[in-house]
């Protein structure tokens, strides 16, 4: 029986023929058009390129994009934000304000506390739309190394921290705590205190840092 394979001319054995696409012409294919591709002047698209950007854009508008003004640290930022979009992860994700942290993202341990109009709330339980406007503060706003807000100092002087992951949210609700109606014992400072966990465990080292404010004010 003759072979299925041809000898070549120089002595080399061909591949078997084969119908359809193979592996070899589909890489050659491939090849030839990366090639082409690379030709391309500069910033030269298809018309279905750009048709294709555009509709993208498009659907991103149509998706539910909502323009929202937030006034974060006394810097104003406008924005067109989703509308499921926490404050949170608007601070985190499209400002890169990363002072506070996601912990539990449910509400449970106070790790992204901060301030709107003067009032602590979590930030992973509202959606930054809801915010237009509002005077929000952050911990970066609380205070700079050269110059600490008083509670901020106290968490130093006190070593009312450990791993430092809930710091942000322990001090921007400590601060809040100064102009709330909040006995002086130390019961009740931890009742006000409850909605932050520090999973170091460093609350007597918190109060302490608590005190020494309101002692001072």
């Amino acid at each position: 029986m003759a072979s299925k394979n041809r000898d070549d001319s120089d002595g080399m054995q061909r591949e078997p023929e084969r119908k359809g696409v193979t592996r070899r012409s589909f890489l050659r294919h491939l090849g030839a058009a990366g090639i082409a591709a690379a030709a391309l002047p500069a910033g030269a698209k298809s018309e279905e390129m750009k048709a294709d950007e555009k509709a993208k854009d498009l659907m991103t508008t149509v998706a539910g994009s909502i323009p929202v003004t937030l006034v974060i640290n006394k810097k104003k930022h406008s924005l067109k934000l989703d509308a499921r979009t926490t404050l949170l992860d608007c601070l985190r994700e499209n400002l890169q304000i990363t002072g506070t942290k996601k912990g539990c993202d449910h509400g449970q341990c106070g790790a992204c506390t901060v301030h709107v109009n003067g009032r602590r709330i979590n930030s992973c339980l509202t959606l930054a739309v809801m915010h237009d406007g509002d005077e929000i503060t952050t911990i970066e706003g609380l205070g700079q190394p050269d110059n600490l807000h008083p509670m901020q100092q106290a968490f130093v002087d006190c070593d009312a921290y450990q791993c430092g992951y809930c710091t942000s949210g322990q001090i921007m609700s400590a601060t809040a705590l100064l102009s709330e109606p909040c006995g002086h014992s130390v019961n009740d400072i931890r009742e006000a205190m409850s909605g932050n966990i520090c999973r170091c465990g460093a609350y007597p080292n918190i109060i302490a840092a608590i005190q020494q404010v309101r002692a001072k004010s």
